[in-house]
């Protein structure tokens, strides 16, 4: 029996942590590993990104299986799940490495991420106008393997109990036909 074919996504929505925990709980998602990309340094390391200096932001990349769920659908949820409407800022994180960001892979990604986006500029989704950024992926740079499955390893620490749960619980919620 043949494999499926898995594809990714790329998606920046404030700290890794956060996006990292939620896209695991979404049936089709096969990994999810937190990096950074967008920026001018190869190679970075997180001290060097959280400089704001190197333009990179914190990002995911989200292994799916097309026939389960599909890139607009983590379109969807990556909206969701944060404020695309405040530039360079997702709650107290403040700095260019926590904008709101997707990184196309191919033209078929960007024209979907352009027509999300305007569907829900059209229905007035937010409050504000959307600042997403959608630029085309050069590379990805696996963060530290400290920040890898980070909330998995550390959930009984405050930022995990403060600001992750209740994502996961509010996204559990709002997604269950997607939620594993």
């Amino acid at each position: 029996m043949p494999k499926n074919k898995t594809e990714s996504a790329f998606f920046g929505a404030g700290c890794f942590w956060c996006q990292e925990a939620l896209f695991l709980h979404i049936k089709g998602v096969v990994s999810v590993t937190s990096g950074y990309a967008g920026g001018t340094l190869s190679n970075p390391i997180y001290e060097q990104v959280c400089t704001g200096k190197t333009g990179h932001a914190e990002v995911v990349k989200i292994d799916y299986d097309p026939e389960i769920i599909s890139f607009k659908e983590l379109l969807y949820i990556f909206f969701y799940v944060h404020d695309p409407t405040t530039k360079n800022r997702q709650g107290s994180d403040v700095g260019t490495q926590y904008r709101s960001i997707i990184l196309y892979a191919d033209e078929k990604q960007k024209e979907v991420s352009e027509q999300v986006i305007k569907e829900l500029e059209d229905k007035k989704a937010f409050r504000g106008k959307i600042v997403t950024e959608v630029v085309p992926l050069e590379n990805f740079y696996r963060a530290e393997e400290y920040h890898q499955r980070y909330f998995e390893k550390n959930s009984e620490k405050g930022y995990c109990q403060a600001v992750i749960a209740p994502k996961i619980d509010k996204l559990e919620k709002e997604f269950s036909k997607y939620y594993q």
